[in-house]
């Protein structure tokens, strides 16, 4: 005890013992946090370097669509992320002291024994490779894949984010999607089913939808082809069904159907066309049995 207060150690000075100690791993400490912070450094250069490149700016155009682009952009993104990672990562531990051959020959071994349990990353992988090699979608296009629909957000090697009109964000694995309906490669279809009452002209009414519908095909600019008046398509219960379609621009059929139908019902209400809507007639025996008694 009392050599341990004067400073000695099983026979050696304290001093001897700690300083070298801290010396070494303070300097093993900073040099992992150098890592750290040029990896951070490299990720922010390498991906301020890839917009750069493939980002269109005002001096120069892209001949590149602009999804394809965003697509382009992230997936070069998150390759940088995971090669800076595991450079990093295998920096870190030789700093530790940690031998990296035995470490680099043993992955291959230590991949085949986890590539049993790893079947779900792997097929993730593949379908995210597929998936870009057979451009079945990109980022900014709205798609259907199973019960979700939305605007692709982020498309990956490993996992997809789609973002639907509620604004919910939805993470999928890559293995996951399997049939993909593309709503905006190409033209889209609008189509408007306009009601009126069976006491109208159907001609008279069809000559004025198709005025209608020329001028208002002039003046949207959305609108790549019609619209075009098809005619009756059915005798419902209180109307005679007339349908218009036309074909517009990707992610703008909601739109043109609105508008069609604001300029319908502004249109017949200046004619006086009449737009039939539910109505109930009450019938009260109660006063038909006093009339006749009174007759």
């Amino acid at each position: 005890m009392q050599e341990l207060l004067q400073g000695n150690f099983l026979g050696a000075n304290l001093e001897d013992v700690l300083y070298p100690l801290a010396l070494n791993w303070g300097g093993r400490i900073l040099t992992i946090l150098i890592i750290l912070v040029l990896t951070r450094l490299a990720m922010r250069f390498g991906n301020a370097l890839i917009h750069r490149i493939f980002a269109p700016t005002e001096d120069k155009p892209s001949y590149i669509p602009e999804n394809k682009v965003n697509t382009l952009i992230a997936l070069l993104s998150s390759i940088l992320r995971y090669v800076l990672y595991a450079l990093a990562g295998v920096l870190i531990l030789a700093e530790l002291g940690l031998e990296i051959g035995p470490i680099l020959a043993g992955a291959g071994v230590l991949g085949l024994a986890v590539g049993f349990g790893a079947q779900n990353l792997v097929r993730d992988l593949l379908g995210g490779f597929f998936i870009i090699l057979e451009d079945q979608f990109s980022v900014g296009d709205f798609i259907t894949t199973g019960s979700y629909s939305g605007i692709v957000e982020e498309l990956g090697l490993r996992i997809t984010k789609i973002r639907d009109f509620g604004g919910e964000l939805h993470i999928l694995p890559n293995g996951m999607i399997e049939t993909v309906t593309n709503r905006t490669r190409g033209n889209m279809r609008a189509m408007v089913d306009v009601g009126v009452a069976y006491e109208e002209d159907v001609d008279h009414v069809l000559v004025v939808l198709e005025e209608l519908m020329r001028e208002f095909g002039e003046s949207e600019q959305d609108v790549v082809e019609g619209p075009t008046v098809l005619g009756v398509v059915e005798l419902a219960d209180s109307s005679v069904e007339i349908r218009i379609i036309a074909r517009t621009e990707p992610m703008t059929q909601w739109q043109v159907e609105r508008n069609m139908l604001r300029a319908i019902k502004n249109k017949f209400d200046e004619l006086g066309i009449e737009i039939p809507y539910p109505r109930r007639v009450i019938y009260d025996r109660g006063n038909d049995k006093e009339e006749n008694q009174h007759g």
